[in-house]
């Protein structure tokens, strides 16, 4: 990168929420090694990402499709992890699945079906994470809580989605514990899915909490948590979606 404080920058503040997931899992009396960062990279140039991927990060999250491609391709030097956090039209799944190792916003049983189909013309299988709308609010993408069981059951029965798990995206407010219900909700979703016992379903991972909520998250068991301004600071936010199906992060 050709601006050495910038770098500086985004090594401090990988620092800095690295040291803000030890701290948050101490106090919730949680091993560290189970939580995952996440860096979510919308609208951030791909030399800022490489800046933080050779610092050690390793797990990086798109929120459009369009950017998936050129910032795959300006890094594929570089050995991350990729997934998919924003809302996935049916149209631009092959424009998308041959970048990403986990799509994290499954809520559509057409969406499953036309990834299915996708999945077995090429012989492969993906990662999925089902997408639940938590704090019930209209401008949000999710499942409705009340139907995640009867979703589950249906998306198990397509051997080419390897179900791991559930995303939310909280309640967005600059108070933690306003949040809390919300993520505290997943969890106990995450449980009753467990108790199913559905074929093709396990619910292992919770991706959930942002910069501003991230303790809270931990707290109620979080396994991934979702970071980009405490990284890469505040983006352009021009010509971003109009539903918060790509949250501020």
């Amino acid at each position: 990168m050709n601006d050495p404080a910038e770098a500086a920058r985004i090594r401090a503040g990988l620092d800095a929420v690295w040291s803000r997931i030890r701290a948050a899992c101490e106090a919730a009396g949680r091993d560290p090694d189970e939580v995952r960062l996440l860096l979510a990279t919308k609208t951030v140039e791909p030399e800022k990402i490489r800046v933080a991927i050779e610092a050690g990060a390793t797990l990086v999250a798109e929120n459009r499709v369009q950017e998936v491609r050129p910032k795959f391709e300006a890094l594929d030097d570089l050995d991350y992890e990729r997934h998919f956090i924003g809302h996935l039209q049916s149209n631009k799944i092959n424009a998308l699945v041959p970048y990403i190792s986990c799509l994290q916003s499954l809520d559509r049983i057409s969406l499953a079906n036309k990834l299915q189909k996708r999945l077995e013309r090429e012989d492969e299988q993906l990662d999925v994470l089902l997408q639940v709308n938590t704090s019930r609010e209209e401008s949000k993408f999710g499942l409705d809580p009340d139907n995640l069981e009867a979703f589950a059951t249906e998306a198990g029965r397509l051997d080419r989605l390897r179900i791991r798990g559930l995303m939310t995206i909280g309640l967005f407010t600059d108070d933690q514990e306003k949040a809390r219900p919300s993520l505290h909700r997943l969890r106990e979703l995450r449980d009753q899915v467990r108790e199913l016992n559905l074929d093709g379903v396990e619910m292992n991972e919770l991706s959930m909490g942002m910069s501003g909520d991230l303790e809270v998250a931990i707290e109620e068991g979080a396994t991934i948590v979702r970071v980009g301004t405490a990284v890469f600071g505040s983006r352009d936010t021009s010509g971003s979606d109009s539903r918060p199906g790509s949250p501020k992060t």
